[in-house]
C-alpha cells in the first residue's frame, strides 16, 4: 500500500477532526506537553508512553568537548535537549563569523531563548540538515557536533565524508526506562480499537521499544493502528516493522504532525 499523500484543507485547527482517537507519545518522561496540546486541538487524547528520561552528561570530558565543539567553525545542533544541556555546562555565545545550525524550528527556538540566532532547513530532519548549503563545502572546516550518544547518527559520519574534521560533543543521554504498566494498561484498551489510534512517530529506537512491549493483545492489533512518522525514513521504517496506514509530516513539530495525520485519517 501505497504511503498517504497528506493534503491541508481550510479547516481551523481547532476542528475536532481526530475526535475520539488516541494519540500515543514516546517522547522523553517530561516532554508530552506540546504534543498533548496539539493533540487536544483536533479533539485527540494523548497516551504518554515514555521509553526513556533525558539526563544531562556533565563530566569534565563533556565540558572539554563542548568547550571544544563551541569553538569550531560551525556548530550543528541535533535538539533542544542539546542545547539546554549545554547551556547549563556553559554560557552559549557565537563567535564572529561562526555559523550556527539547527536541526529543526524546536532547536532553533532553544537557541533564539540562549541568545543565538541560528538557521535551521525547511525539511527537519538529519538529511534536510545534510542538504543545507552551509554544510556542502566543509572540506577542512571544523563542525562541531552538539547531541547524544546514538543520536543522529548519520550526521558524522556524513560530514567526514565531505572532509570536514568533526568535533563531537555529547551532552545528554536517553536513559531507557520500562513503559508502566498503567500506561501499558492504557494501551491495551485503545487497542481494541486500532482504526482510531495513532502512533506520532519521531524516533526509531522507541518505536522499537515500544514493539517489545509486553501487551497482552495481538502484535497485530498493534501495527493496525495509524502511524503519522517526522520523516520519510521513519514511514519506511513503520512500514518494514509492518504498519500500513502511514502518512508523513511536513515537519516534526507536534502540530504538523497532528495536522498532517488529521488531513490523512480523520
Amino acid at each position: 500500500m501505497p504511503t498517504h499523500k497528506p493534503t491541508y484543507p481550510n479547516r481551523p485547527s481547532a476542528a475536532l477532526t481526530l475526535q475520539g482517537w488516541t494519540a500515543l507519545s514516546l517522547r522523553p518522561r517530561g516532554q508530552h506537553g506540546g504534543l498533548r496540546t496539539a493533540a487536544s486541538r483536533h479533539g485527540a487524547r494523548m497516551l504518554a508512553l515514555s521509553p526513556y528520561v533525558i539526563e544531562p552528561l556533565a563530566g569534565q570530558n563533556h565540558r572539554k568537548a563542548l568547550e571544544q565543539a563551541l569553538a569550531a567553525d560551525i556548530t550543528v545542533w541535533t535538539s533542544p535537549n542539546a542545547v539546554r544541556a549545554a547551556a547549563a555546562l556553559q554560557p552559549l555565545q557565537a563567535r564572529p563569523g561562526q555559523t550556527w545550525l539547527a536541526v529543526g524550528s524546536g532547536t532553533r527556538r532553544a537557541l533564539q531563548r540562549a541568545g543565538i540566532d541560528a538557521r535551521a532547513p525547511s525539511r527537519m530532519d538529519s538529511e534536510g540538515l545534510l542538504a543545507m548549503p552551509e554544510l556542502q563545502d566543509v572540506r577542512g572546516s571544523s563542525i562541531g557536533l552538539v547531541t547524544a550518544p546514538g543520536g543522529r547518527g548519520m550526521l558524522a559520519p556524513t560530514l567526514a565524508e565531505r572532509g570536514a574534521h568533526v568535533i563531537r560533543a555529547d551532552v545528554y543521554a536517553r536513559r531507557s526506562i520500562a513503559f508502566s504498566t498503567r500506561a501499558l494498561t492504557a494501551l491495551d484498551t485503545a487497542l481494541a480499537s486500532p482504526h482510531r489510534v495513532l502512533l506520532v512517530l519521531s524516533s526509531q529506537d522507541a518505536l522499537q521499544r515500544l514493539l517489545n512491549a509486553r501487551l497482552s493483545g495481538s502484535h497485530a492489533a498493534l501495527t493496525d493502528i495509524a502511524v503519522v512518522a517526522a520523516s520519510q525514513r521513519l514511514a519506511d521504517i513503520a512500514r518494514s516493522a509492518g504498519f500500513q496506514r502511514i502518512t508523513v509530516a511536513t515537519s516534526a513539530t507536534p502540530g504538523a504532525l497532528l495536522h498532517a495525520a488529521a488531513s490523512a485519517f480523520a
